[in-house]
């Protein structure tokens, strides 16, 4: 299982000491030099043992791991979902591998991030793993992932607030190249979809390239050099290709409240959950009707002295089928996989197979609105709440919502529904759009993330020293929502309108992915040192994509959603098939794109703010 490149490994039984207990247990190692911290690092998992895991019930511990091949030091706990738990160690690892024989491979250099790499991807999510993992798979070796946090995971290592899960069924919600025969429920909730991250990053030759605690700061086209600049926290490196794959709910977005630094009580986003505060009792205010308050309103209203929710348009709900997998489904998957991609095949094409009615003929989606109305007066009694809840813009406009609970929660005495939104505070008074005063303790904000305006177009400076976010001018386009003209050799990894309303954004993620691959091919094949993309064939592609979104339910559907922009246009979904997106981004059309070669003799041009030691 080794890449001895950059990583080795071991795989098979061992012997666990811990605290003068013995336990035989099967292992699965690997281990790689990481130049930041100058030191070899071993990791891996240590197959469910229901012994094992009472003696770590009380959380990590210190112990010796044995292996056929050598013995270490090693922490062992942090068990996933599945009952495996987490061991790794520092220097002598349990195994054979260069650092025991004092021969290190060309790439175990010192120092922190390399000064050059041929690919740099920003943020390790399912967009930036993903992108390692084809980036491998090509044979590119020479890349880097910078994680501005300390581990992976993206959106789902952020977002830990109760009652966090995905409504996308599991096996959709899954690289098609990494799928997982482990989920334990049809949709996973937050800690098994970071646990499954965790797994894929563990892939070999992944975790040596991972660099954490390396936020991007900012990003300059050298002109001269025809390569990138990119400045982080821990130091500077050049790339000649530059991914972004922060994703679009990567930074939360919160409402300018008058009044609200005075708030003598706990505020917080749901996105960054301040666990220390104990809520319970307490008078809480939520703020918004998302995916992540239906989740989360449920959790709080059973702790809550009095939950006040704050309403500016009700949410369709649609009842939600989840279900726990059994271990035979479980053995099935494993034991022959092609029952597993059957299984993700039939729910692809479930929910693809509603396209029509969001792209092309929303009056199809009353059938399900009636299944909504009667989900809702199925739990909810009183005619006032009941009209509160009741949405007056088609299904579909507006992110349709999945839940069991949100209902009946709303429906209890502790809780209280608000037909208005957060106006202003005063102490700790919440005060509506509509004048209601409500006195709350806590205010949680579940106000979703900045969505049309990227705060990485705020970081990135292409040719002629112009910012991506003076270019977009609050209106984000791009080629084939991956490229950028101005901007060359830069991709997106969820870029303008790639965004779904019907399907699983794993899908876009690996089309866009084949399609930067080809991309960095396309630069092999031809000798450019980078690729600029024609203004003119980025205009006629938004056109196309402005025409479709015409008869969509996003553009017809008489809401505002947070798919739209100031200017009331939508630059956030892809307004077509899943199928229709793979089939436009398989191939590079070279047509598409200018060449641009490198000017070694012109002055390199660093905006103002940068820092002049980037010149």
């Amino acid at each position: 299982m080794a890449d001895f490149d950059d990583e080795d490994g071991y795989q098979g039984s061992a012997v666990l000491e811990v605290d003068e207990r013995r336990f035989d247990v099967r292992v699965e190692l690997r281990g790689f030099f990481q130049p930041i911290d100058g030191r070899y690092h071993w990791y891996g998992r240590i197959a469910a043992d229901p012994a094992l895991a009472e003696e770590l019930s009380a959380g990590r511990r210190r112990g010796t791991l044995t292996t056929p091949q050598g013995s270490a030091p090693a922490e062992v706990g942090d068990p996933d979902p599945w009952g495996r738990f987490r061991v790794e160690g520092v220097s002598t690892p349990p195994f054979e591998s260069w650092f025991r024989t004092g021969q290190p491979p060309a790439s175990a250099h010192e120092g922190g991030l390399p000064e050059h790499v041929r690919v740099a991807v920003i943020g390790a999510g399912f967009g930036g793993l993903g992108a390692g993992i084809k980036l491998l798979e090509a044979g590119i070796r020479d890349f880097a992932i910078l994680e501005r946090a300390a581990s992976v995971g993206g959106t789902w290592r952020d977002n830990t607030y109760p009652g966090c899960a995905c409504d996308v069924p599991s096996h959709l919600y899954s690289f098609s190249f990494a799928p997982n025969p482990r989920w334990s429920r049809s949709y996973s909730g937050q800690p098994e979809i970071r646990a499954y991250l965790e797994e894929v990053a563990d892939r070999p030759g992944l975790r040596s390239r991972l660099h954490f605690n390396a936020p991007v700061t900012g990003a300059v086209w050298q002109e001269a050099d025809a390569r990138w600049l990119v400045t982080t926290e821990r130091g500077q490196l050049t790339a000649d290709v530059l991914i972004s794959a922060g994703g679009p709910l990567s930074e939360p977005s919160m409402p300018d409240i008058p009044g609200l630094a005075e708030f003598p009580g706990a505020v917080f986003h749901s996105a960054r959950w301040d666990h220390e505060t104990d809520l319970t009792g307490k008078r809480i205010a939520v703020i918004g009707t998302g995916a992540s308050a239906i989740q989360l309103v449920p959790q709080l209203q059973k702790k809550a002295a009095k939950l006040v929710l704050f309403q500016r348009t009700p949410a369709w709900v649609m009842p939600r089928l989840d279900r726990t997998i059994s271990a035979a489904e479980k053995w099935l998957y494993a034991h022959i996989p092609p029952v597993q991609r059957l299984a993700r095949l039939g729910i692809y094409a479930s929910r693809e197979s509603t396209v029509g009615a969001f792209v092309k003929r929303p009056a199809l989606l009353k059938a399900a609105q009636r299944i909504a109305l009667k989900h809702l007066g199925g739990a909810v009694n009183d005619p006032e709440l009941r009209a509160k809840l009741t949405p007056n813009y088609v299904m579909g406009c507006k992110r349709i919502l999945l839940s069991n609970n949100y209902y009946p929660a709303l429906a209890q005495p502790n809780a209280e529904v608000v037909a208005s939104g957060l106006a202003r505070v005063e102490g700790n008074t919440a005060i509506a759009a509509d004048g209601t005063r409500h006195d709350v303790d806590a205010i949680v904000f579940a106000t979703g993330f900045h969505t049309v305006d990227m705060p990485v177009a705020k970081k990135v400076w292409g040719i002629g020293g112009r910012s991506l976010d003076e270019v977009w001018a609050g209106d984000m386009r791009a080629l084939r929502g991956t490229t950028v003209a101005g901007f060359p050799n830069f991709c997106f990894v969820i870029g303008p309108n790639t965004g779904l309303g019907h399907n699983s954004m794993v899908q876009i993620i690996e089309s866009q992915l084949s399609y930067i691959v080809d991309y960095i091919k396309t630069l092999d094949r031809t000798g450019a040192a980078a690729l600029d993309t024609d203004e003119r064939a980025q205009q006629a592609w938004c056109d196309d994509v402005e025409r479709r979104m015409g008869p969509t339910v996003w553009s017809t559907g008489g809401c505002k959603s947070w798919y739209l922009n100031a200017a009331g246009r939508n630059p956030t979904l892809w307004p077509g098939s899943t199928l229709r997106f793979r089939r436009q981004t398989r191939r590079v059309d070279e047509r598409e794109y200018t060449r641009v070669t490198a000017l070694s003799s012109q002055k390199t041009l660093v905006p103002n703010g940068i820092g002049a030691e980037q010149a």
